[in-house]
């Protein structure tokens, strides 16, 4: 064998190596559009009843002290609670941009099962952390939020 054979049969043998390595990769976890907006609809609908002075704000019941990190994120302004509260469209706006992140981040941490991503994000949602809604109140809630979600993506 000479020295362009064997260079030939490396790069081949290479070529192949990485083709199959590619293959084995996990894939990136892709929302759609539609599960964003089941989860948007959902996290709407399983908030809790809105009262004067609880100090959260909009249909979604989001802490005052992200709205305006979120708000900077998204839309690249700066916008205070009391602004996210009389514009729901940019309030959706904005929670549907935080939660396509919070979709896509929990379908990889739950290796892609839908079930779970929603679950998490729920939870998050509720807690600021994935895992914590194992029981009582918050595992109500997580349950609560996949149950509309479901029903939002079988009408889709």
């Amino acid at each position: 064998m000479n020295f362009k054979s064997i260079a030939k049969t490396n790069l081949l043998l290479s070529s192949l190596i990485i083709s199959l390595g590619l293959q084995t990769l996990p894939a990136a976890a892709a929302v759609t559009d539609a599960q964003v907006s089941a989860l948007v609809e959902a996290l709407r609908q399983a908030a809790p009843p809105q009262t004067a002075n609880d100090g959260m704000y909009s249909q979604w019941q989001v802490l005052p002290g992200n709205i305006s990190r979120w708000a900077k994120f998204c839309t690249k302004q700066d916008l205070t609670p009391q602004q996210f509260e009389a514009d729901a469209t940019k309030a959706k706006s904005i929670v549907t941009c935080i939660v396509r992140d919070l979709l896509r981040d929990e379908y990889k941490a739950s290796s892609n099962n839908e079930t779970a991503a929603v679950r998490r994000a729920a939870c998050w949602w509720m807690t600021g952390e994935s895992a914590a809604c194992k029981s009582g109140a918050t595992a109500t809630y997580a349950d609560k939020v996949l149950s509309v979600y479901q029903q939002q993506r079988a009408k889709k």
